[in-house]
């Protein structure tokens, strides 16, 4: 695990040398192991790394054998050492044992082809000395980072934006036309960032730059082939066996690996599917004095149960409130979900222990774990027993009526699937009324008409199935993945993610939906938590998802916190962008009960917290 700037050299660079010595610097927490630099006259690349896989020679950047190109990686590559086998028959030259080197020479062996081989994640870039060219790549669902700034002739990339920081032709522009979009998502749900001519390339694309030309294009796609004629119990047995695979792959390492533990079947399915084959398996996690909100009663009586070491710690709530400023500068980018705190700590206390830890993120988007799958299940049936004009004419009546049992049920009913997609308007369910708190008005697209294009690339699936989708698409990418890799690599922790395999994704993709959310029985993940049952205790196997609970919105009607709060509200930058009366009525609302305006509250926060680190501090 690593991180890697680079950026094509133009005149206006006085000493190349020095740039990219700066920029790899400011993501030295990716790699304080060791650095090293690759400097030509087209062509300038930084490597920051943590030491996993072939502690003494995996320095980066590396180079093949003729010299004529060259590569930096972040990320690992499980199937390493099969492609290795089979590109030294071909008869290439390895200087190292890493995982890394097996792209380079992949990639001059098979061109970009090389891409439908690996399996891992993975962001990387090749300099081709004789073309002149530089081609990149991100695995398929976005795990590892990777950004880019265009802008005239100045191109760079990087693993995280922050290094561009340093590049004295980058121009730091704040987009404030994506401040709606931020508000209604609590991200950016596209490749754009919230920084001018700075891009995210999407996962599972690859692009290529020459003579100042990019191009980018998907190399994978995630494609669903039901099989409805398997029973519950051929899936169980074909999960356990995929994930057993995945979980032995993901702890390739030459140091030790460890696992996050919380209470939900995820993490716990991996910790049970680690200690089965390591010895002395350490666990972590995380929880709150306010034992409410605390799953470390569940962590640590399940690790007590399969006898693995549990470590712990508690977070405060000054210590959440403390880390806020550094926590968001570590994002790059804005992002309210309060849950990236605790695992910013959790991380922290890990790398005290470990290098490597495993977690189970993607098994809610890959197998059906959130409850809006369920409700798409419920919408599903009502749009094939009730005729569309029926559905329109019930909506627009009962968006009339006032409220009774099942009138949003009706309105949301009467709309497409893209149009009721619950994270289009994940902080502002109306947005009008985002509106208001914006300074000037800016003109911006209804918020769902951003995740259409995704449903609209599989319209032949049920809608559970296009919600997992577009999550993966989106949700999961721009801040699942996103708050994963920034709170671990904040800590010089590597985070790796068996359930987001190659091979459990194609597995997931042949599952039918009943056995992923099954809204007949209100179950989420059905086949995922039946194979775990095998596996774990019955209460871990069904447990509800409770995702990081926070006591966030109970602080906030401290006087303390709400007095730390009231003072970003009325800032300078709050009043930059925002109106800051309405700002300071979410708050007081909040504070006197009268309503639960935490997350509204969260995102405009964060926003401002963000602001100060990148345009006044930095």
């Amino acid at each position: 695990m690593c991180g890697f700037v680079g950026f094509l050299n133009t005149p206006e660079v006085g000493s190349p040398e020095n740039v990219v010595r700066a920029m790899a610097d400011r993501i030295i927490h990716r790699g304080p192991d060791d650095a090293d630099y690759y400097v030509d006259e087209g062509i300038s690349l930084g490597f920051r790394r943590l030491s996993i896989i072939d502690l003494e020679g995996g320095r980066q950047p590396i180079l093949n054998e003729d010299g004529t190109k060259v590569l930096v990686f972040n990320g690992e590559i499980y199937n390493f050492q099969s492609l290795r086998e089979d590109l030294l028959k071909k008869g290439h030259v390895f200087k190292t044992r890493t995982d890394s080197e097996t792209i380079l020479h992949g990639y001059e062996e098979y061109g970009k082809e090389i891409l439908q081989k690996l399996r891992g994640m993975f962001a990387f870039v090749i300099w081709d000395k004789e073309k002149k060219e530089l081609f990149g790549a991100r695995d398929i669902f976005g795990i590892k980072p990777f950004y880019y700034y265009k802008n005239g002739d100045q191109f760079f990339v990087g693993s995280e934006i922050k290094s561009f920081l340093s590049h004295p032709c980058f121009v730091k522009e704040l987009d404030e036309e994506k401040i709606p979009e931020y508000l209604s998502y609590e991200y950016i749900p596209y490749e754009s960032t919230i920084f001018k001519n700075v891009y995210k390339l999407p996962g599972a694309h690859c692009f290529t730059y020459k003579d100042g030309k990019l191009t980018v294009e998907r190399y994978y796609r995630i494609q669903y082939r039901i099989e409805e004629d398997k029973p519950l119990e051929y899936w169980e047995e074909q999960i356990q066996k995929e994930f057993e695979e995945s979980v032995a792959m993901h702890q390739i390492a030459d140091v030790e690996v460890g696992c996050f533990l919380s209470s939900g079947v995820d993490s716990s399915y991996v910790v049970r599917e680690i200690s089965k084959g390591t010895e002395k398996v350490k666990t972590f996690s995380v929880g709150y004095t306010e034992e409410k909100y605390s799953e470390l009663p569940y962590a640590q009586k399940f690790s007590q149960t399969i006898g693995v070491e549990n470590i712990s710690n508690k977070v405060s709530a000054d210590e959440f409130f403390d880390a806020v400023p550094e926590i968001q500068y570590m994002l790059d980018e804005p992002l309210p979900n309060p849950s990236e705190i605790p695992l910013y700590f959790l991380a922290k206390n890990a790398r005290k222990y470990v290098k490597v830890v495993l977690s189970g993120e993607g098994a809610d988007e890959l197998f059906g774990g959130y409850p809006m799958y369920l409700q798409g299940g419920h919408f599903a049936q009502y749009t094939r027993k009730v005729p569309r004009p029926v559905r329109k004419l019930a909506g627009a009546v009962a968006k009339r009526l006032p409220e009774f049992k099942g009138k949003h049920f009706i309105v949301r009913g009467a709309m497409e699937p893209y149009q009721r997609f619950m994270r289009a308007n994940y902080v502002f369910t109306d947005p009008k009324e985002r509106q208001k708190y914006l300074k000037r008005p800016i003109t911006s697209k209804l918020p769902e008409e951003y995740s259409k294009r995704y449903f609209d690339e599989v319209p032949q699936l049920d809608e559970p199935t296009q919600l997992q989708y577009v999550d993966m698409h989106t949700w999961m990418i721009y801040d699942i993945l996103l708050k994963a890799d920034r709170m671990s690599m904040a800590n010089s922790l590597e985070l790796r993610v068996p359930f987001l395999d190659k091979k459990m994704l194609e597995l997931s993709c042949r599952i039918p939906s009943r056995y992923r959310a099954d809204c007949q029985s209100e179950t989420t993940k059905r086949a995922l938590r039946a194979a775990a049952l095998k596996q774990l205790p019955e209460e871990t196997a069904k447990m509800k998802k409770l995702g990081f609970p926070v006591p966030l919105s109970d602080w906030l009607m401290e006087d303390k916190y709400y007095n730390k709060v009231k003072a970003a509200f009325t800032s300078g930058i709050a009043g930059k962008f925002f109106v800051t009366s309405e700002l300071m009525k979410l708050l007081d609302d909040h504070k006197e009960g009268k309503a639960k305006n935490m997350q509204k509250i969260w995102s405009f926060y964060s926003f401002i917290v963000w602001y100060e680190q990148f345009f006044v501090k930095n």
